[in-house]
C-alpha cells in the first residue's frame, strides 16, 4: 500500500503540489470511465490517442484527489484538496510505479512472450499448478505496455508465483516490458506471423521478443525457433523438441481417435507418456511448454501426466449474447478473479440496453472469508457498478448477502440455481455470468441465451473497436466522426455495436430509417442519431425519440416543416443533404436560393448540419469529378452559412474519403464499412475484420463417381468424393450463386469449394482433399472481398443479406 509521498519519490516529479501526503493510493485510473473509489485513485493524464488532461475535470468532479499530469501541460488548474505530480511523461510514470511494484515481489516471476499462444499458456498453467502456489496471473490479454502496467499493480505478497505475459507489435517495445515485469524464468511459445508488420524478419521479431528474458535465470523455448539466435550467457537454455540434444525430447506424437494425442517424451534421460486431451498442433505445443515449466519447477512425471489430461479448452473471450425473453447476457464463465471481475463490470457498465443489471457470481478462488481486504475490494466494485440484483453461488459467498446493499440471491452451488430457474426473473435484463471453471457456468449460459442456430455471426468488438481509432488517427484534431450504424450496422447487431460507439465516445451515429433509431433510443444510446431517409409516418418517432432527419427535398422539408410549426416546436435540428453529383438524394446546388427562402422564414428548425456525397472518392480516373464535389459543398455551405447568420458542420467523406481526401475532411467525417474491417482503398491501413460468419459440419458422405449432389442432381462427380453437408444456406443470407463450386469455405484452416445447388437450409462442400470431421467449424467467408468478386458484388451486401435468425455473439478479449 503507498501513500501518494510515497508514489512521489517512485516517480520523481519534476514539480508537485502535495496538501495531503499520507493519502492512500489503491487504484490506479486512466479511464474517467472506469473509476472505483475515487478517493483511493490516482488518474494518470496519459497522452495517446486522446490526450488524457481533456479529462482532468471529469476525473475531479468524480471525486478524484490524486493526478499525474505532464509537465509541458500549461493551463490553470483550479482543483482544491488536490495532489498533482507534473511529470516529464505520465505513461513513463505509470510504468515506473508498476516496475517498483513488482521489485517488491520475491517470488518466481514467470513472463510469457511469443506471436501466439501466450494466454492459453498462462491459464493453463495455473490449473496445473494451482495445488502448489498461490498464483497471480495477469487478466485476460493484458499483454500490452498499458495492459502490464495495470496487471503488475495488482501483484502482492498474498500470492507466491507470478505468471505475467508480455505482447508488442514492434521493434523497441520489449525492452519496457522487460524493465516491468522482469521474469526470473521465461516461455517463448509459437513464433507464426502475428504482428510481422512490425519487423522486417523473423529474426527480428525473435531478437526483441528475447529482450524480456535479458535478467531471466530460465527461459524454456521450442528449439526450432532459436538455433541460430544469440540468448543471453547467464539464462539456462530449457529447449524442447524432436532434436536429441533438446532437454525436453519429443520422441513420439500419436494422435488417438480425434479427441487425444500420446506423447512419448524423454526428459534427463528417462522416457514418459502423456495423454493430451487436444489434437490441433497449436494445443499440443501449448501443451510441451506446460510439460517443460513443470519439470522445471520439480514436478514428477506421474503428477504430470494426471494433470495434463485434464486440460480444458479454454474460452479467453468475454462474449455478448442475445438472451431469452429481451435479456442481454455477458457470458465469462471460465475464468473468475478481482480483476477479471472488475473487466467484465466495467464492460457490463457500457451495456444501456436494459435497465436492470444483473450479476451471477460464483466464488472467487483465492478469496476466503476471512480475507477482509480481497471481501473489501468485491464489496467496492459491486457498489460502483450499477447492478440491481446479485445471484452468489458458493459456500464463501452465500454468507455475505448482509455485507451488500443490493438484493442479493444465494445458492450452494451451480445446480441448486437450475433447479430454481423458473422462480428467477430474468426478461428485461442485461446479466453478467462470470465464475470459476469448477462451477460449469456454461450450463447457465445454455439456458438463457436464445437461439440455438448453429451458424454464427462472431463480431470481434476489440476489432471494431481498433478499426474506430486506426480512422482516428487520420483525423486532424477537431474533426468530428460520424458512424454509420445503418442496416443493423452493416449486418453486425444495433444496440450492441452503438454501445461501444458511444462509450468511445464518436460523435453522431446515423440510420437508414426511423425505426432503427428507436430501437437505439430504446438500448440505451444518448448520442445524437440521424436518419437517413424520414417520412411522414416517421415524423411522430422523430420528434418523440430525439431524432434528427435528414432534409434533402422540397417535398420532405416542406412536410416537417409543417408538422414542427403544428406542434409548435422550435430550433429542432436537422440535416440538409446537397446534390453535389451523386445523384441520388439532396437538393441541387442551384436550389440554394429557394432553400434559403424557406429556411430564413421559420424557427422551427434549425440546421444543424449540410452534407453531401462523394460519388467516386476511391477511382483514381474522377479525381477531378471528385474535386469539384468538394468545391461545390464549400460554395453552398459559405452562402448558407452567410444567409442564415449562423455555423453548422459540414462533411462529405465517408470510409474512401477518409482513405485518401484530406481535403474533404470539412467539420466531420462518416464512417461506415471501414469501421468493419473492410476497406476498399488502401491495404496499408492495419484494420482488423470485425465479423466472422461460421457454421459446422453436420454429416461427412463418401460418394462414388457416378453419384450426383443436391439439386437438380447440379453437382456432378468425376471422381470418389467425400462431401460434407453444412448448416448454411440461402435463407441464412448465403447467396445461392455460390453453388457449384463458385463459393469457397476454410475448414481446418483449408480452403474448399461448394458442389452443386445452395439449399434453403444447408449446403455441401468437396473435402475429399482435406482432414475432416463431423462438427468441425467451417469459415464461410475466408476471404470476403474475393467472395463478393466470385458472384459479383460487393462486401457490404455479403454482409447485411446474414439473416437474423443467424445469431449474433459479441466478444471482447
Amino acid at each position: 500500500m503507498y501513500s501518494i509521498a510515497d508514489i512521489s519519490e517512485i516517480i520523481g516529479p519534476k514539480r508537485s503540489i502535495i496538501v495531503n501526503g499520507q493519502c492512500i493510493i489503491q487504484n490506479l485510473i486512466y479511464d474517467t470511465r472506469k473509476i472505483v473509489n475515487a478517493e483511493t485513485g490516482l488518474f494518470f493524464a496519459l497522452v495517446n490517442r486522446r490526450d488524457g488532461h481533456e479529462f482532468i475535470m471529469d476525473a475531479y468532479s468524480k471525486g478524484i484527489r490524486n493526478f499525474v499530469l505532464q509537465d509541458d501541460f500549461q493551463q490553470e488548474l483550479v482543483l482544491q484538496d488536490a495532489n498533482i505530480l507534473w511529470v516529464a511523461d505520465t505513461f513513463l510514470a505509470l510504468q515506473a510505479i508498476a516496475g517498483h511494484q513488482r521489485m517488491q515481489f520475491k517470488s518466481p516471476v514467470l513472463g510469457i512472450t511469443g506471436s501466439n499462444g501466450k494466454t492459453i499458456v498462462k491459464e493453463w498453467l495455473f490449473q496445473l499448478l494451482s495445488p502448489e502456489y498461490k498464483i497471480y496471473r495477469s487478466p485476460k490479454s493484458y499483454n500490452s505496455q498499458l495492459g502490464v502496467a495495470l496487471s503488475l499493480w495488482e501483484l502482492n505478497d498474498q500470492y507466491n508465483f507470478a505468471i505475467i505475459e508480455a505482447g508488442i507489435s514492434e521493434v523497441g517495445e520489449m525492452a519496457k516490458l522487460q524493465h516491468m515485469i522482469r521474469p526470473t524464468h521465461g516461455i517463448l511459445t509459437n513464433i507464426g506471423v502475428a504482428h510481422k508488420a512490425g519487423f522486417d524478419s523473423k529474426e527480428e521479431k525473435i531478437a526483441e521478443k528475447l529482450k524480456l528474458f535479458t535478467d531471466a535465470e530460465v527461459l524454456i523455448y521450442p528449439k526450432k525457433y532459436l538455433e541460430h539466435i544469440y540468448m543471453p550467457s547467464q539464462l539456462y537454455k530449457f529447449a524442447w523438441g524432436e532434436d536429441e540434444s533438446c532437454q525436453l525430447e519429443v520422441y513420439s506424437v500419436k494422435k488417438e481417435n480425434d479427441q487425444a494425442t500420446l506423447l512419448s517424451l524423454c526428459f534427463s534421460r528417462q522416457f514418459f507418456t502423456v495423454k493430451i486431451p487436444f489434437v490441433d498442433q497449436a494445443s499440443i505445443e501449448n501443451a510441451i511448454s506446460c510439460i517443460a515449466v513443470m519439470i522445471t519447477f520439480g514436478y514428477d512425471f506421474k503428477t504430470i501426466a494426471e494433470r495434463i489430461a485434464t486440460l480444458q479448452p479454454m474460452e479467453m473471450r468475454l462474449e455478448l449474447k442475445k438472451g431469452k425473453h429481451n435479456s442481454s447476457i455477458i457470458d465469462d464463465s471460465y475464468s473468475n478473479d478481482l480483476v477479471a471481475l472488475q473487466i467484465a463490470l466495467d464492460f457490463l457498465k457500457q451495456q444501456k440496453q436494459n435497465t436492470r443489471k444483473v450479476l451471477i457470481l460464483s466464488d472467487i478462488p483465492g478469496v476466503e472469508l476471512h480475507d477482509e481486504k480481497s471481501i473489501s475490494k468485491l464489496k467496492r466494485l459491486i457498489d460502483a457498478s450499477d447492478l440491481t440484483d446479485l445471484i452468489f453461488i458458493g459456500p464463501i459467498l452465500s454468507q455475505l448477502p448482509a455485507q451488500f446493499s443490493l438484493p442479493v440471491t444465494s445458492y450452494p452451488d451451480t445446480a441448486s440455481l437450475i433447479e430454481d430457474f423458473k422462480h428467477i426473473e430474468y426478461s428485461n435484463a442485461t446479466i453478467l455470468i462470470k465464475g470459476a471453471r469448477d462451477y460449469h457456468f456454461e450450463q447457465i449460459s445454455k439456458r438463457l441465451v436464445a437461439k440455438s442456430h448453429d451458424t454464427i455471426l462472431e463480431i470481434n468488438l476489440n476489432a471494431l473497436e481498433h478499426n474506430l481509432n486506426v480512422y482516428r488517427g487520420l483525423l486532424p484534431a477537431g474533426v468530428k466522426l460520424m458512424a454509420m450504424v445503418k442496416a443493423f450496422s452493416y449486418g453486425s447487431g444495433s444496440f450492441e455495436i452503438a454501445n461501444l460507439l458511444q462509450f468511445n465516445h464518436v460523435d453522431y451515429l446515423t440510420v437508414a430509417f426511423a425505426d432503427e433509431g428507436v430501437d437505439l433510443r430504446n438500448g440505451g444510446i444518448t448520442l445524437p442519431i440521424v436518419v437517413m431517409s424520414p417520412d411522414e409516418n416517421a415524423f411522430d418517432a422523430i420528434v418523440q425519440h430525439k431524432l434528427e432527419p435528414e432534409i434533402y427535398s422540397f417535398r420532405i422539408l416542406g412536410s416537417f416543416l409543417r408538422y414542427l410549426e403544428l406542434h409548435q416546436l422550435k430550433n429542432f435540428p436537422v440535416h440538409i443533404k446537397v446534390d453535389t453529383g451523386m445523384h441520388r438524394l439532396g437538393f441541387m446546388p442551384d436550389e440554394i436560393d429557394d432553400l434559403l427562402a424557406v429556411l430564413k422564414n421559420q424557427e422551427a428548425m434549425k440546421v444543424q448540419s449540410v452534407f453531401s456525397h462523394l460519388a467516386s472518392a476511391g477511382n483514381k480516373v474522377d479525381h477531378a469529378f471528385t474535386e469539384n464535389q468538394i468545391h461545390l459543398l464549400d460554395i453552398f455551405t459559405t452562402k448558407l452559412k452567410q444567409e442564415l447568420g449562423y455555423s453548422f458542420i459540414r462533411h462529405i467523406a465517408a470510409t474512401s474519403g477518409i482513405d485518401l481526401w484530406p481535403s474533404a475532411y470539412f467539420d466531420m467525417v462518416r464512417l461506415g464499412i471501414g469501421l468493419y474491417g473492410i476497406d476498399m482503398d488502401r491495404d496499408d491501413l492495419p484494420v482488423r475484420e470485425v465479423s466472422v460468419l461460421k457454421t459446422n459440419v453436420t454429416q461427412i458422405k463418401s460418394l462414388a463417381a457416378t453419384e450426383t449432389v443436391g439439386y437438380n442432381r447440379a453437382g456432378v462427380l468425376n471422381r470418389a468424393s467425400r462431401i460434407a453437408t453444412i448448416k448454411i444456406g440461402y435463407a441464412d443470407g448465403y447467396d445461392r450463386r455460390f453453388g457449384n463450386g463458385v463459393g469457397k469455405m476454410s475448414i481446418n484452416g483449408q480452403v474448399v469449394r461448394t458442389i452443386g445447388n445452395i439449399c434453403m437450409d444447408m449446403c455441401m462442400l468437396d473435402v475429399t482433399d482435406i482432414d475432416v470431421n463431423e462438427e468441425d467449424e467451417v469459415i464461410v467467408y475466408p476471404d470476403l472481398k474475393e467472395a463478393a468478386l466470385a458472384i459479383g458484388t460487393i462486401p457490404y451486401e455479403l454482409l447485411v443479406n446474414i439473416s437474423q435468425r443467424v445469431k449474433r455473439v459479441y466478444f471482447y478479449e
